[in-house]
Protein backbone atom coordinates (compact mmCIF):
# COMPACT_ATOMS: atom_id res chain seq x y z
CA UNK A 1 0.00 0.00 0.00
CA UNK A 2 1.30 3.45 -0.97
CA UNK A 3 0.04 6.90 -0.03
CA UNK A 4 -0.72 7.71 -3.67
CA UNK A 5 -3.14 4.77 -3.86
CA UNK A 6 -5.29 5.75 -0.87
CA UNK A 7 -8.56 7.52 -1.64
CA UNK A 8 -11.57 8.33 0.54
CA UNK A 9 -14.59 6.09 0.01
CA UNK A 10 -17.03 7.23 -2.64
CA UNK A 11 -19.51 9.84 -1.39
CA UNK A 12 -17.63 10.58 1.85
CA UNK A 13 -15.89 13.70 0.47
CA UNK A 14 -18.01 16.29 -1.34
CA UNK A 15 -16.17 18.59 -3.73
CA UNK A 16 -17.04 22.24 -3.09
CA UNK A 17 -18.46 24.45 -5.84
CA UNK A 18 -15.91 26.88 -7.26
CA UNK A 19 -18.14 29.77 -8.28
CA UNK A 20 -17.13 32.49 -10.70
CA UNK A 21 -14.37 30.42 -12.40
CA UNK A 22 -15.36 30.58 -16.07
CA UNK A 23 -18.12 29.46 -18.41
CA UNK A 24 -17.16 25.77 -18.37
CA UNK A 25 -17.68 25.41 -14.62
CA UNK A 26 -21.42 26.08 -14.89
CA UNK A 27 -21.11 28.77 -12.22
CA UNK A 28 -19.27 31.44 -14.20
CA UNK A 29 -20.29 35.06 -14.84
CA UNK A 30 -23.15 35.54 -12.30
CA UNK A 31 -21.91 32.68 -10.07
CA UNK A 32 -25.40 31.29 -9.44
CA UNK A 33 -26.84 34.63 -8.26
CA UNK A 34 -29.00 35.36 -11.32
CA UNK A 35 -29.23 38.85 -12.83
CA UNK A 36 -29.55 42.14 -10.94
CA UNK A 37 -31.55 42.69 -7.77
CA UNK A 38 -30.62 43.02 -4.12
CA UNK A 39 -29.65 39.38 -3.65
CA UNK A 40 -27.17 39.50 -6.54
CA UNK A 41 -25.07 42.21 -4.83
CA UNK A 42 -22.39 41.63 -2.25
CA UNK A 43 -23.81 42.18 1.22
CA UNK A 44 -27.33 41.93 -0.21
CA UNK A 45 -28.80 39.76 2.50
CA UNK A 46 -32.54 39.94 3.11
CA UNK A 47 -33.99 39.34 6.55
CA UNK A 48 -36.64 36.67 7.06
CA UNK A 49 -40.09 38.16 6.44
CA UNK A 50 -38.75 41.17 4.49
CA UNK A 51 -41.06 42.20 1.64
CA UNK A 52 -39.09 44.92 -0.14
CA UNK A 53 -40.19 47.78 2.09
CA UNK A 54 -43.88 46.84 2.01
CA UNK A 55 -45.37 46.29 5.47
CA UNK A 56 -44.71 42.60 6.07
CA UNK A 57 -47.48 40.06 6.60
CA UNK A 58 -46.64 39.47 10.26
CA UNK A 59 -47.31 43.17 10.95
CA UNK A 60 -50.46 43.45 8.79
CA UNK A 61 -52.46 40.70 10.45
CA UNK A 62 -54.11 41.36 13.83
CA UNK A 63 -52.55 40.05 17.00
CA UNK A 64 -54.62 37.91 19.33
CA UNK A 65 -54.33 35.05 21.78
CA UNK A 66 -52.12 34.15 24.69
CA UNK A 67 -50.00 31.10 25.56
CA UNK A 68 -49.70 30.46 29.26
CA UNK A 69 -46.28 29.42 30.59
CA UNK A 70 -48.12 27.09 32.95
CA UNK A 71 -49.40 25.04 30.01
CA UNK A 72 -45.85 23.85 29.26
CA UNK A 73 -45.65 22.16 32.67
CA UNK A 74 -49.22 20.81 32.67
CA UNK A 75 -50.58 17.45 31.52
CA UNK A 76 -53.93 15.66 31.34
CA UNK A 77 -54.41 11.94 31.85
CA UNK A 78 -57.46 9.69 31.58
CA UNK A 79 -58.95 7.99 34.61
CA UNK A 80 -58.78 4.65 32.81
CA UNK A 81 -54.95 4.78 32.81
CA UNK A 82 -54.96 4.78 36.64
CA UNK A 83 -56.92 1.53 37.18
CA UNK A 84 -53.72 -0.50 37.70
CA UNK A 85 -52.83 1.68 40.74
CA UNK A 86 -55.93 0.79 42.79
CA UNK A 87 -53.96 -0.29 45.89
CA UNK A 88 -51.54 2.68 45.88
CA UNK A 89 -51.78 6.39 46.62
CA UNK A 90 -51.80 8.11 43.23
CA UNK A 91 -49.67 11.26 43.20
CA UNK A 92 -47.34 13.13 40.85
CA UNK A 93 -44.23 11.13 41.81
CA UNK A 94 -45.95 7.82 41.10
CA UNK A 95 -47.05 9.00 37.66
CA UNK A 96 -43.51 10.17 36.83
CA UNK A 97 -41.95 6.90 38.02
CA UNK A 98 -44.25 4.85 35.79
CA UNK A 99 -43.65 7.31 32.88
CA UNK A 100 -47.32 8.18 32.49
CA UNK A 101 -46.33 11.87 32.53
CA UNK A 102 -42.98 13.41 31.57
CA UNK A 103 -40.36 14.46 34.13
CA UNK A 104 -40.78 18.23 33.59
CA UNK A 105 -44.55 18.18 34.34
CA UNK A 106 -45.58 19.97 37.56
CA UNK A 107 -49.39 19.93 37.31
CA UNK A 108 -51.59 16.96 36.35
CA UNK A 109 -55.34 16.94 35.80
CA UNK A 110 -57.28 13.67 35.70
CA UNK A 111 -60.15 13.67 33.22
CA UNK A 112 -63.03 11.23 32.84
CA UNK A 113 -62.94 8.57 30.15
CA UNK A 114 -65.48 5.97 28.99
CA UNK A 115 -64.49 3.16 31.36
CA UNK A 116 -66.24 2.47 34.66
CA UNK A 117 -64.08 2.39 37.79
CA UNK A 118 -64.95 -0.34 40.29
CA UNK A 119 -61.78 -0.44 42.42
CA UNK A 120 -61.35 2.29 45.05
CA UNK A 121 -58.66 4.85 44.13
CA UNK A 122 -56.79 7.24 46.45
CA UNK A 123 -55.77 10.39 44.58
CA UNK A 124 -53.55 12.92 46.35
CA UNK A 125 -52.17 16.27 45.14
CA UNK A 126 -53.64 16.16 41.64
CA UNK A 127 -56.40 18.16 39.98
CA UNK A 128 -59.54 16.25 39.05
CA UNK A 129 -62.72 17.08 37.15
CA UNK A 130 -66.18 16.92 38.73
CA UNK A 131 -67.00 13.69 36.91
CA UNK A 132 -63.82 12.00 38.15
CA UNK A 133 -64.48 13.17 41.72
CA UNK A 134 -68.00 11.67 41.64
CA UNK A 135 -66.92 8.33 40.17
CA UNK A 136 -64.02 7.93 42.62
CA UNK A 137 -66.33 8.65 45.59
CA UNK A 138 -68.99 6.23 44.29
CA UNK A 139 -66.38 3.47 43.96
CA UNK A 140 -65.26 4.01 47.57
CA UNK A 141 -62.07 5.99 46.93
CA UNK A 142 -60.91 9.41 48.12
CA UNK A 143 -59.65 12.59 46.45
CA UNK A 144 -57.28 14.83 48.44
CA UNK A 145 -56.13 18.03 46.73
Amino acid sequence: MYLNTIFPSFGSHKIRKRKGRGIGSGFGKTAGRGHKGQKSRSGGIVNKGFEGGQTPLYRRIPKYGFTSCKSRNKSEIKLSSLLKFSKQVINLDLLKNFKIVKKHVKFVKIILSGTVVTAPLTIRGLYVTKGVRNIVKISGGTVQE
